[in-house]
C-alpha cells in the first residue's frame, strides 16, 4: 500500500516539475528565469538533507513523515487553485517550487529509514529494489503525462494532480503503525549534538 501510494506521488511529482518548466516559459521566456526552476527544485535537497537525516534519526518517523507530507499537499493544492485563477507570477512559480521541495527534502531521509521497518529483513534487499524501480518508473512516466494532461485540459491541471495524488500517501501513513522499536537506556540525541558534519 505504502509502494502504491509513493508511486502515485511521485509520478505527480515529476507531472509538477514538467509542468512548472512549461509554466514557466509562458510567464517569462527569459532562459535565465526558466532556468531557476530547475534550481529552485533542486537547491533544498542540496541545502538540506544533511540536517534533514539528523533530524529523521531524532524524531518519530512517522509523525514527521505525516506532517511533511500534509504540508506538501497543502502547499501544492494552494498552488493549483494560483495557478487555474491565472494568479501566479514568475517568482510565485519559483517560491513555492521551492517550498514544495523544501518538503521533499526534509521527508526524503525519513523515507529512505523506514523501509526496514515495512518488510521484513529476509525481504529488505527486494523492498529496496522495489523502491527504485518505483522511482525510476516515476519519472520516466511522470513528466510525459504532465506534458500531456497540461495540452489536453489546460496548465492547471498538473497542478491539481499532483496534490491528489499526494493524499494516497498521507492515507498509507495515517493507516500504517510500524512495530515497536527496542526501548533503550541512552538518552535521547538532540538536534543540535547531531554529528551533522560527520565530526
Amino acid at each position: 500500500m505504502i509502494w502504491t501510494a509513493s508511486l502515485a506521488a511521485n509520478i505527480g511529482t515529476w507531472m509538477y516539475t514538467a509542468a512548472s518548466s512549461w509554466l514557466m516559459t509562458s510567464l517569462s521566456p527569459d532562459p535565465l528565469i526558466v532556468s531557476l526552476v530547475q534550481v529552485a527544485a533542486s537547491l533544498p535537497i542540496f541545502l538540506l538533507a544533511i540536517p534533514a537525516g539528523a533530524l529523521a534519526d531524532i524524531i518519530d518517523r512517522r509523525r514527521f513523515l505525516i506532517i511533511g507530507e500534509a504540508a506538501n499537499t497543502a502547499i501544492a493544492a494552494v498552488f493549483a487553485i494560483l495557478v487555474s485563477l491565472d494568479l501566479v507570477t514568475a517568482a510565485v512559480l519559483l517560491l513555492f517550487t521551492f517550498l514544495i521541495s523544501v518538503f521533499g527534502a526534509f521527508t526524503a531521509p525519513a523515507w529512505q529509514a523506514v523501509t526496514p521497518q515495512l518488510v521484513p529483513k529476509e525481504d529488505l534487499p527486494a523492498a529496496i529494489a522495489a523502491n527504485s524501480i518505483g522511482f525510476t518508473l516515476s519519472r520516466a512516466i511522470g513528466p510525459a503525462l504532465g506534458g500531456a494532461f497540461a495540452a489536453a485540459f489546460g496548465i492547471a491541471s498538473p497542478f491539481w494532480i499532483n496534490a491528489a495524488s499526494n493524499l494516497g500517501i498521507n492515507g498509507g501513513l495515517i493507516w500504517w503503525h510500524p512495530p515497536r522499536q527496542r526501548t533503550t537506556r541512552l538518552p535521547a540525541e538532540r538536534f543540535a549534538h547531531a554529528d551533522v558534519f560527520g565530526r
